[in-house]
């Protein structure tokens, strides 16, 4: 017995040793301040897909907000106004004589939501899971309020691991906090340098709903949220377990108290109910299963899981004065100075990769409003899914970037969409197939919003369709498309069920939409966001129907509905009107916007995420892009920052998409509910609107993969829209081009020195290279 646990703990210490030694190769990717965070948005992000804690690294006292990706409040609810089509060719007819603003009064009266919407009870929201709560006594220290003599908090990208050291009174402290992708549980090691030297007490609490408990020497939460009927929603329970070197831990009323230890490892076990009756058990053995293990198994367990993922792509542009500078002073400088970090973009983008892996997982939810990370009940915008660009934009940089698994949630959120979708496009449309409206959430809502300005939207169901039909076009994957094929279909089938035609240009429009959240000038001086064919829906609708075509002859079925597409794509407006005075129109009428500086740009969809505008197949198009871009101007919260970014990427403008990175990168601190100008980031560089939305950190790093390498237009496009800044060298391996090609790329002064295209099916494609498009043998990956 003790030679097997002497072999167990060797080939524990050894493969600890491993792992660091191949991380000691990789460049470090850090972020770190030589402060505790003041306020939460200068925690550090921690999370495994399920389970996310943000720890502040407090030395007398520390909060560490806890998250689960499955808590929600409310419930499946039926807002459907089942009398809905009855208004809709009176509301049809008012748009067609121009009477927008009298349609409008008559959506907002027939044709939105029963009942009050996003803002119920019912409809929910994502919420915090609770607090856990660190109190410490240090031995010869009286004063609470003295200060360590050295101190930092770092999160390392590489490991996915955080820590905060500092020594006080002559002892050296070290905490270490990750959200074990092997076990499934939170886990934070206490160690000291001398014996006996941690004392504290831990406890653990929610604002609401709950209910707290010692059993033993384990703390235990747990509660029920409200549904917004009979207040018996969604239950959840943690469990928060400690094991000791040295010293002695007793529980006191609802605290565990750990006095005179070495070495403390504290488990933090959560889980709810959602598709999930054994939920309790399952924090048990969970918990159970993770105390068995050695902490450094554990750990290096962890590092090797996560790793699969983040390795993937490595990226160097060099290094600048600015790197070894904590990093809320990296981002002031850069903002000031951006010569001196030219690594501060790669750390930005990795670190983008980072809130993908560490806030979904395959089986479970996609990344919300807050990705995994809330503090607090009430979260901004319901912590929902906003379906005119924020869910999208969450998933924009999965692909290229190499994590394609990580799109599966998505996927699965949106098949669940179908069946409440298909009553919804009967209920107001009397029409065939599915179709989401602007917001859902985890209960399948479809219906419209409650008001019509924004609520009334009809490129959602078909927006999606288009994150779900990039997996196929990166990864290939007929099994998966052939899985996917009925969402696509149920989404064109609406469209081509429920589209009329303009009288004026023979076109098959939507009626009634609205371009998401924005509104224009009648000529009787009244406002209105009502009208038919939104050049958003034009596009999407464009994009969708010409993806389903392509998907039926690549699964052989479906002629018949083929056919009926292909006919009525030719009847389509086209992917965009230019205006009188140069842009690209917004509404099938070239109406006056109420706000020329509108946060969202929607009309350019066909340019990003479709492929329907671009500098080589409609230069002229392109050009309308860029006068409607620069009307627009770049401030905005942080994902429009990122979309405008975006944007000028695939308009190739490297050092106009620089800018716009600039921008994204400035630093705040205001946590105000923002619809204007004013967008950034925190210390922590989580983006803010503000306040803190995660779409913006994952729509800036899609957007510095697409200034390196596009794959939309028919070839493999190198350094497309490379900065200024970035031409001296760099180099970035490992991100995917459609049609399931991985690429590498060294540079020098702007020029491609050397890449590599590679796949698991070689294979011919085209290539540009430094300005001429070749044709190249994919190599064997």
């Amino acid at each position: 017995m003790c030679k097997k646990l002497f072999v167990f703990i060797l080939c524990s210490i050894l493969c600890f040793a491993t792992i660091h030694r191949s991380f000691a190769q990789v460049k470090p990717q850090m972020l770190w301040y030589n402060s505790p965070a003041k306020m939460w948005e200068e925690t550090l992000p921690l999370g495994n897909g399920r389970l996310g804690m943000t720890p502040d690294g407090g030395v007398w006292k520390e909060n560490i907000v806890l998250n689960d990706i499955t808590l929600w409040s409310g419930s499946k609810q039926d807002a459907n106004n089942y009398e809905a089509y009855k208004s809709l060719p009176k509301i049809r007819q008012l748009i067609l004589e121009g009477k927008n603003d009298e349609a409008q009064d008559l959506v907002n009266r027939d044709f939105v939501c029963k009942g009050p919407g996003s803002g119920g009870a019912q409809w929910g929201k994502y919420q915090m899971l609770g607090n856990l709560q660190l109190n410490f006594t240090y031995p010869g220290v009286k004063n609470p309020n003295t200060n360590p003599e050295t101190y930092r908090r770092e999160l390392d990208l590489n490991t996915a691991v955080a820590k905060a050291t500092y020594r006080l009174n002559g002892v050296n402290y070290k905490k270490e906090y990750f959200c074990s992708f092997d076990s499934d549980v939170n886990m934070i090691r206490l160690t000291a340098d001398q014996p006996g030297k941690l004392n504290l007490s831990i406890t653990i609490n929610r604002p609401e709903k709950s209910t707290v408990k010692v059993v033993g020497n384990e703390l235990q939460m747990f509660g029920q949220l409200d549904n917004g009927t009979d207040g018996k929603g969604m239950r959840y329970f943690s469990r928060v377990n400690a094991k000791l070197t040295g010293g002695s831990i007793i529980a006191d009323q609802n605290s565990l108290i750990i006095e005179n230890a070495t070495e403390v490892v504290i488990y933090v076990s959560a889980a709810t109910d959602f598709k999930d009756p054994n939920f309790e058990k399952k924090t048990a053995d969970i918990l159970f299963t993770a105390k068995k293990k050695p902490f450094q198994l554990e750990l290096s367990n962890h590092i090797t899981k996560y790793a699969k993922l983040f390795k993937r792509v490595s990226i160097d542009l060099g290094e600048g004065n600015s790197t070894k500078l904590p990093t809320n002073l990296r981002l002031d400088n850069f903002y000031k100075n951006y010569g001196d970090d030219v690594a501060l973009a790669p750390l930005f983008f990795q670190f983008g990769r980072y809130l993908s892996i560490s806030s979904t997982r395959v089986g479970l939810l996609p990344p919300n409003l807050q990705g995994l990370w809330a503090n607090q009940i009430n979260t901004p915008w319901n912590g929902d899914y906003h379906l005119d660009v924020n869910v999208q934009m969450n998933h924009w940089a999965i692909e290229p970037a190499n994590l394609s698994e990580l799109n599966l949630p998505l996927s699965e959120l949106v098949r669940s969409l179908q069946k409440p979708g298909e009553r919804t496009a009967k209920a107001y449309y009397n029409a065939d197939g599915w179709i989401a409206h602007v917001i859902t959430n985890v209960w399948g809502f479809t219906e419209p919003g409650e008001s019509a300005s924004w609520g009334a939207s009809n490129a959602g169901s078909g927006w999606l369709c288009n994150n779900l039909w990039e997996h196929y076009a990166f990864s290939q994957d007929l099994k998966y498309l052939k899985s996917i094929y009925p969402v696509l279909k149920g989404s064109a089938a609406f469209y081509k069920s429920a589209l009329i035609k303009d009288p004026k240009s023979g076109w098959l429009v939507t009626s009634p939409s609205v371009s998401p959240e924005n509104s224009f000038y009648l000529p009787n001086g009244r406002t209105a966001s009502i009208s038919m064919g939104p050049t958003i829906d034009n596009q999407i609708v464009r994009e969708l129907f010409s993806n389903v075509i392509t998907a039926s002859k690549l699964l052989g079925i479906d002629a018949e509905f083929r056919a009926e597409l292909q006919s009525r794509l030719k009847m389509l407006p086209p992917a965009g009107i230019i205006s009188k005075d140069g842009r690209i129109q917004e509404w099938l009428e070239d109406y006056k916007e109420t706000d020329p500086q509108h946060r969202h740009i929607s009309h350019l969809y066909g340019l990003y995420p479709a492929a329907l505008i671009t500098p080589y197949s409609t230069p002229a198009l392109a050009e309308a892009a860029k006068k409607t871009l620069e009307v627009r101007g770049d401030d905005g919260p942080s994902w429009s920052i990122a979309y405008k970014q975006l944007f000028w990427a695939r308009l190739q403008d490297g050092n106009r998409a620089f800018k716009l990175l600039r921008e994204i990168l400035k630093p705040t601190l205001r946590t105000d509910i923002n619809y204007g100008a004013g967008g950034g980031v925190y210390p922590n560089m989580l983006s803010a609107g503000p306040p803190f939305q995660i779409d913006g950190n994952f729509g800036a790093s899609a957007a510095i993969v697409e200034m390196l390498l596009q794959s939309h237009d028919g070839f493999i496009d190198l350094l497309p829209a490379i900065p200024d800044a970035w031409k001296k060298y760099g180099m970035i391996k490992g991100l995917k081009a459609r049609g399931n090609f991985t690429v590498d790329i060294n540079w020098k002064d702007g020029k491609v020195t050397k890449y590599r295209v590679y796949s698991s099916n070689p294979k011919m494609v085209k290539v540009r290279l430094n300005g001429k498009i070749i044709n190249v043998m994919a190599t064997k990956a």
